[in-house]
């Protein structure tokens, strides 16, 4: 972690403290929720640890206060899937260790390998990775142990519009590289299927579609590498 503070340079840094405060508010509520939707204090804190994914949280939650848990640990792997095709792409920055990769596939949320993407040289990357991966999980952790102390006072983030928050961050990390036509198409499809698919899917199945747009993208590549 220290190489990777000092690999990185100083808008990199500032960008991913903006996105960690979003993910200590987000943490904040859900920690209030899921303590008022009836879940012991010590159930919360260690799933905001061993699983560290905020969606599949919030939904397991509602899923465990519906009383449905296998529903809760099916959608969980549904929404997670998408950590499958992430870790082939992210494998050069988290390491060739086994320790590395064991540590690093749990760090493995949306943002960090966004950041680490959007570099250009493979140390910037893993130290982008490291780094987002690192500052989101104390974020995380931090902002559930304060909403369980804070019990219901959080409220629900989609009052706030503090929900938006990860999307809209999201959002501005791939817009420079909507300059090149290709990966503009592909973002456009994917976003596309995406749309038309969330009225009959279930919530995350859109989303793993939306890879599709990456695949109607490569005749396209390949013209132009001709």
């Amino acid at each position: 972690m220290r190489t990777a503070w000092r690999t990185a340079d100083a808008r990199l840094v500032r960008d991913i403290l903006a996105i960690a405060a979003a993910c200590c508010v987000i943490g904040v509520s859900f920690g209030a929720i899921a303590v008022a939707s009836g879940l012991p204090a010590w159930a919360v804190v260690t799933m905001s640890v061993l699983v560290f994914a905020g969606g599949a949280q919030f939904m397991a939650v509602g899923m465990l206060a519906a009383g449905n848990p296998l529903a809760a640990v099916l959608g969980g792997l549904l929404l997670n899937a998408r950590h499958l095709p992430f870790g082939l792409v992210v494998a050069d920055a988290i390491g060739p260790s086994w320790r590395a990769r064991l540590v690093g596939s749990h760090l493995m949320v949306d943002e960090a390998v966004a950041f680490a993407l959007a570099q250009d040289s493979p140390e910037r990357r893993r130290a982008a990775y490291w780094l987002t991966g690192g500052v989101l999980f104390v974020a995380w952790n931090s902002g559930t142990l304060a909403g369980i102390a804070l019990g219901e006072a959080a409220g629900d983030p989609a009052r706030y519009g503090l929900d938006a928050a990860f999307p809209a961050g999201l959002v501005a990390l791939i817009l420079p590289s909507l300059r090149d036509p290709t990966t503009r198409r592909a973002v456009l499809a994917g976003a596309a299927v995406a749309v038309l698919a969330a009225p009959f899917l279930p919530a995350g199945v859109p989303v793993l579609l939306a890879v599709f747009g990456v695949v109607l993208a490569l005749p396209a590549r390949k013209e132009v590498d001709a």
